[in-house]
């Protein structure tokens, strides 16, 4: 293959480096090299930094030009040239070659190299590595559209023999199971299952069996669990929409009554009701999964009738969460909860108004979340005392009506 190389440079340099290309690879493939070993030999021969993404599988590698992985969450650049790993697949891998890097690579820039972390082995850089070079692409003359950039013949063959050697990782390292496999992560969330089978799933699943890891309860879906990974001091959080729904009348619900879908691998969840489990190892995600699903009783639908949270943590609702134990679903509803039934049946206003004065630090700022006069809320609460038979201005009151309602929630069927 290397004589055949040398011949080819001689007469089309772009056909000696595919082929020093094709036998670099084949090289790899031959020695079981990883994932980060291939996507650092694209970045070397290419010349340019290159990246790997396969959402449903959960993986990220990212190696520079000189063979250091460095990830980066920034996203890829359309004009950058790429390769899909699959038909059907969500899986890329790019060559971050644009701007005035952009062009060709045909020429062999001198004499070759070892990758960084190089050697022979699957564990390291693999096998040497000649670096091709890349022709600056010529300048759009004054006035034209800049001509995005074509990829050259050893870019395409780099990406062709790339890719076809991680999607032989893939399969063998993490199978073809996508990351919402429901018989997986039932496995997972299984406390009877074996200790070895729930790991054998959670590797299935992309997940690392050393890091926390959510499992999480849609109210009309299947259970997922996604991994609990901090930035910046902040874990994998489902954010409350900022957005205010508006409803009949003048008033709305308040900010917090519902919360965006998150951006997760697998099918989106649908609107509705999320309960969150805590952060815990793998192994314990079938605790994680009982919290959720007990979050999932603190939630509400976010409208006029039902306002409250779409999504609630279950380890944000601290000893709030006995109050699960103590009222059933489907139960008979406690006294307070049947007051605030019989008065919400006369005033359509009072759930959330009353709610509003829970989830808010004064009077005015209530009146300020659902859009009506201060004056205006003042007039409403008496008359929801009136209905409720308790005062709900002062804090004991107050108290007693944030568990009213928190109660209302926990006894549907």
């Amino acid at each position: 293959m290397k004589e055949l190389a040398g011949r080819l440079t001689a007469l089309d340099p772009d056909a000696g480096a595919a082929v020093r290309v094709i036998a670099y690879f084949d090289r790899l493939a031959e020695s079981r090299a990883g994932l980060e070993a291939l996507v650092r030999g694209a970045a070397v021969l290419a010349g340019c930094p290159a990246r790997l993404v396969d959402p449903e599988r959960r993986v990220h590698v990212r190696v520079e030009t000189d063979g250091t992985r460095r990830d980066t969450g920034t996203p890829p650049d359309p004009a950058w040239p790429a390769v899909r790993l699959g038909p059907d697949g969500t899986g890329m891998l790019w060559l971050e070659r644009g701007g005035d890097g952009a062009g060709p690579a045909g020429s062999v820039s001198g004499p070759a190299g070892v990758a960084p972390g190089g050697g022979g082995d699957a564990e390291h850089g693999g096998p040497a590595v000649t670096v091709l070079d890349s022709r600056p692409a010529p300048a759009a003359a004054p006035g034209q559209v800049p001509v995005q950039p074509i990829p050259s013949v050893v870019d395409a063959v780099i990406l062709e023999r790339a890719a076809g050697a991680v999607r032989l990782v893939l399969d063998r390292t993490r199978g073809r199971a996508p990351a919402h496999d429901p018989a997986l992560v039932e496995t997972l969330l299984d406390a009877t299952a074996p200790e070895p089978a729930r790991l054998h799933a959670a590797r299935r699943l992309g997940l690392d069996p050393t890091a926390p890891a959510r499992a999480l309860a849609p109210l009309n879906g299947r259970p997922r669990v996604i991994p609990d990974a901090p930035e910046a001091g902040s874990g994998n959080r489902l954010p409350p929409s900022a957005s205010l729904q508006e409803t009949e009348g003048t008033d709305r619900a308040p900010a917090n009554v519902s919360a965006d879908r998150p951006e997760l691998p697998g099918p989106p969840l649908t609107a509705g009701r999320l309960g969150v489990g805590s952060a815990v190892p793998v192994l314990e995600l079938p605790r994680s999964w009982a919290e959720a699903r007990t979050a999932l009783r603190f939630t509400a639908e976010g409208t006029p009738r039902d306002p409250g949270p779409r999504v609630v943590y279950a380890d944000e609702l601290g000893g709030v969460s006995l109050l699960a134990d103590l009222v059933l679903p489907g139960s008979e509803p406690p006294p307070d909860v049947r007051a605030l039934e019989t008065a919400a049946a006369s005033a359509p206003w009072l759930p959330v108004t009353l709610h509003a004065i829970t989830y808010t630090s004064s009077l005015r700022a209530a009146a300020a979340e659902i859009n009506v006069h201060h004056s205006t809320l003042q007039e409403r609460l008496a008359h929801a005392e009136h209905l409720l038979g308790w005062p709900i201005r002062t804090p004991q009151g107050r108290l007693r009506l944030h568990l009213a309602l928190t109660m209302r929630r926990l006894a549907r069927p």
